[in-house]
C-alpha cells in the first residue's frame, strides 16, 4: 500500500476535491447543520458556521499527510458542494472481521454524507465507487471496511450496490462516547 493523499478525482456527474475553510458555508447549509443528515453519524449536526469552519480548518491542515483522504463532493457542473467522503484508519474495528486480517492488513473505514436535497440520486453510490477504485487501483490496499448504523437502511444500499459485503454486527460509538448499534460491511480487492 502507498498513502497518495486527497487526489481530485472526477465522474460523470462529480468532483470530489480537498476542502477549505472557503467551503464552510456550503458545507453548514447544504448538511452539517442537518440533523436529519447528521442522525447516523458519529458526529452531531454543527450548531454554527464557526463550527463548520473550525473543522474545515482542521482538515486544511492534514491535507499533506498522505494518509490523510477527505474529500468535498460537487456537481460537476454547478460546482456546487453538497457532501463529503472520506477514508480513515478503523482501529477499533480489527476484531469479529470473517477475513484473514493479519494478511490483509489494517482496517481503514469509508464514511460519507450527503445533503438531503442530493438524496436518492445515486451520488453516494457514485463517489463511493470513485474513491473505491482509487483506494484500490491507485493506493494498492487489499481491503476496505464500511459500518454504518442498524437503522440507516439507505446506507446499507450504497454500500451493496459499491461491491461491500455484509460481515458482521458491531457497537460503534459517535465521537461524544454514544454507543450505536451497526452493521459491519468489507470488500476485497480481489472480488472486485
Amino acid at each position: 500500500m502507498k498513502h497518495c493523499g486527497t487526489q481530485e478525482l472526477e465522474t460523470e456527474r462529480l468532483v470530489l476535491r480537498r476542502l477549505s475553510i472557503d467551503d464552510s458555508e456550503m458545507m453548514y447549509n447544504n448538511w452539517a447543520s442537518d440533523r436529519q443528515v447528521t442522525q447516523y453519524l458519529r458526529w452531531n449536526a454543527h450548531r454554527s458556521w464557526g463550527e463548520t469552519a473550525e473543522t474545515l480548518n482542521e482538515w486544511e491542515k492534514h491535507y499533506n499527510d498522505p494518509a490523510f483522504y477527505q474529500w468535498g463532493i460537487t456537481d460537476k457542473h454547478t460546482e456546487v458542494l453538497f457532501g463529503t467522503i472520506s477514508l480513515f484508519p478503523a482501529p477499533a474495528l480489527k476484531m469479529g472481521w470473517h477475513l484473514n486480517t493479519e494478511r490483509l492488513g489494517d482496517a481503514w473505514e469509508v464514511g460519507y454524507a450527503l445533503g438531503r436535497k442530493w438524496w436518492n440520486k445515486g451520488y453516494a453510490t457514485e463517489a463511493l465507487c470513485t474513491v473505491r477504485d482509487y483506494w484500490f487501483d491507485t493506493v494498492g490496499a487489499d481491503w476496505l471496511a464500511a459500518v454504518h448504523a442498524n437503522e440507516n437502511i439507505a446506507s446499507s444500499a450504497v454500500l451493496q450496490k459499491a461491491g461491500f459485503v455484509y460481515d458482521h454486527d458491531v457497537t460503534d460509538r459517535k465521537f461524544d462516547g454514544t454507543p450505536v448499534p451497526c452493521r459491519a460491511y468489507h470488500l476485497l480487492k480481489e472480488e472486485l
